[in-house]
């Protein structure tokens, strides 16, 4: 069965990295059917493939048209797949304001991420694409958020991310606010750099960080 199901992920990245849509429902449809864990299918199956698919697009491989593509076939797989999610609602469900720094309109990680972070508990609110700096605090302000999830694909829009932690900072909310990025040009050095707290190289690593973040500021603030 542990082979099966290790096959069965590996065809599904597959599915998706080749931009087979119909393929890739198929075998979501036959991970439901065998009752292997979905979380899992998404993480090592669809996100696992969108990855790779992204790492060509950094290569110039792959370009827009591919990436969408590979998205769609993505996005068909979790349809399906996300109805039959897990999802941990112990306790109070802390918040996350989660969207694309400005100038970036490609949000597909980002979307990857929120169901992620949904399946493990946290209340995300989704700004969606191209996200001025400000509109990320003044969110988090308003809906009391732990957590201000920033992404981009984009090198150019990387600076916005800065600017967030810039306004947290100059408005004494660095110790209430944890900052998380992610996106294809991103990096722990990056991140480390203008003062984030934590990095995460894909969907389910946020989704792990997160948690992280969140026990960790219960932590401080005891």
């Amino acid at each position: 069965m542990a082979q099966n199901k290790e096959l069965l992920f590996k065809s599904l990245s597959d599915a998706v990295f080749e931009m087979e849509e119909e393929k890739t429902v198929t075998l979501s449809n036959t991970i439901i059917e065998e009752n292997i864990d979905a979380y899992e299918a998404i993480e090592k199956g669809l996100s696992d493939g969108m990855n790779r698919a992204g790492q060509l697009y950094e290569e110039e491989e792959y370009f827009i048209p591919e990436l969408l593509t590979c998205a769609d076939a993505m996005y068909a797989g979790l349809d399906i797949l996300k109805q039959h999610l897990k999802v941990n609602n112990a306790g109070i469900k802390n918040k996350i304001v989660i969207g694309v720094v400005e100038g970036d309109t490609h949000d597909i990680g980002k979307n990857l991420v929120k169901v992620m972070l949904e399946t493990s508990g946290f209340e995300v609110i989704d700004l969606g694409r191209d996200i001025p700096p400000r509109d990320f605090v003044e969110k988090a302000k308003e809906v009391n958020a732990k957590i201000i999830a920033l992404s981009t694909l984009m090198t150019t829009t990387m600076e916005g991310m800065k600017e967030v932690l810039a306004i947290l900072k100059k408005e004494n909310l660095r110790d209430q606010i944890k900052v998380m990025v992610g996106g294809g040009p991103i990096s722990q050095g990056f991140a480390e750099k203008i003062g984030a707290d934590g990095y995460a190289v894909n969907a389910s690593e946020a989704a792990k960080l997160a948690i992280k973040l969140v026990i960790g500021g219960i932590d401080h603030e005891r």
